[in-house]
């Protein structure tokens, strides 16, 4: 099903215009391979527009929204706000925290971390976020970052691991600040799409992906 928050069930806009709002945020997003991002465009469509061919509609809508975005990414001022937070994971991660990007839910971030202490390389700390918040970095420009110490706990204002997170993030050109518990960081999320991807997403081409 097509999420109402996300993709604005309850506002004035036909089922049509969700689920082709909903492959738009997916393809922009770049977290699924094409077989996977078919399938979830597949099952929005059978939700959504059950007179509708589901295959043929779901191609043509995730077609759609890869060209759109091949497009418009050419005007995009580099580095992105995507490869700064690239970046910055790459920096924080040399530093001994562990970066889970698009994780289901903290129930796996908790796993992934007990993991790696199992494995005799527990980390200094976390930084996780979920696909929903991808999601909406996609289209307001704000990505919420969940910051762990190595044992689960949150950090809390004058932690030197949420220091470290802050001060990396603006050596980078992020700005971003504590609030109610998370890392509220100004980054629009764009991912640049291959131009392969979008031959990918018109095709359905097993194998293939949408991620840059």
């Amino acid at each position: 099903m097509v999420s109402a928050h996300v993709f604005g069930r309850g506002t004035a806009v036909s089922p049509h215009e969700r689920v082709a709002d909903f492959a738009r945020v997916q393809v922009r997003a770049g977290l699924l391979e094409t077989e996977a991002l078919h399938a979830e465009v597949r099952a929005a469509v059978v939700a959504e527009l059950p007179d509708e061919e589901q295959q043929d509609t779901a191609l043509t809508l995730v077609a759609q929204a890869a060209a759109g975005l091949l497009a418009e990414q050419q005007g995009w001022e580099r580095p992105t706000d995507h490869e700064r937070l690239q970046a910055a994971f790459t920096a924080l991660e040399e530093q001994g925290v562990v970066v889970l990007q698009a994780v289901e839910d903290h129930w796996d971030a908790d796993a992934a971390l007990r993991r790696l202490t199992a494995a005799g390389r527990p980390p200094e700390g976390a930084l996780w976020f979920t696909a929903p918040d991808v999601w909406h970095a996609v289209d307001h420009g704000m990505l919420e970052l969940n910051v762990w110490h190595g044992d689960t706990a949150n950090v809390a204002p004058g932690d030197p691991l949420l220091d470290l997170v802050v001060t990396t993030l603006a050596s980078h050109g992020l700005a971003g600040h504590f609030d109610e518990g998370r890392v509220e960081v100004t980054a629009h999320w764009r991912k640049p799409l291959p131009a392969r991807g979008t031959h990918a997403a018109a095709t359905g081409a097993p194998g293939t992906t949408l991620e840059a």
